[in-house]
């Protein structure tokens, strides 16, 4: 296994939309193992594929509180949802940073685990939050695209800053 680089924000490569998975085969295997390490040693709750710049429609997720309760989502859909959030949101590919940003509550995703099997799951809180937010990368989106252009224009500003400091 190994510790893959995170992209960062505004890197462009984060607004690039993730292929679906075809095959669970070795390739695929190795790059869930990879997104995992990566994701704990971050540390961080989530981790989808294109913030590594892997071009696959994959999400890690683990917001237990031992770390040891890793979910896989393989092309994953969300196939219901409702109520409101109203979770502060951080980011891998955007550290330091937290906004509120509009999401459900409750959401039902439908997606394929680690070995390749089909499963549904119902997910409320922050487990909803964590999905929304780890699907928008696979298509394209950080939650600053959320947030006014001013916000949006503030933010990569000390993003790039936070780079020269620590290049």
């Amino acid at each position: 296994m190994a510790l893959l680089p995170i992209l960062q924000y505004p890197d462009s490569r984060l607004h690039r939309v993730a292929l679906p998975v075809t095959a669970v085969d070795e390739a695929i295997s190795l790059l869930i193992k990879d997104m995992a390490e990566t994701m704990y040693a971050a540390p961080g709750i989530g981790l989808a594929a294109t913030q590594v710049d892997a071009l696959w429609r994959i999400v890690v997720i683990d917001n237990s509180a031992t770390h040891d309760q890793l979910r896989v989502f393989i092309n994953p859909e969300i196939v219901a949802r409702s109520g409101v959030s109203d979770f502060e949101e951080g980011c891998l590919s955007v550290p330091g940073i937290y906004e509120k940003v509009p999401r459900a509550d409750r959401i039902t995703v439908r997606a394929l685990d680690a070995q390749g099997q089909h499963f549904e799951l119902e997910a409320d809180g922050l487990l909803a939050v964590c999905i929304q937010h780890e699907m928008d990368h696979l298509d394209g989106k950080v939650f600053v695209d959320y947030l006014s252009r001013l916000k949006q224009q503030r933010i990569a500003e000390k993003m790039k800053k936070q780079r020269r400091r620590g290049a």
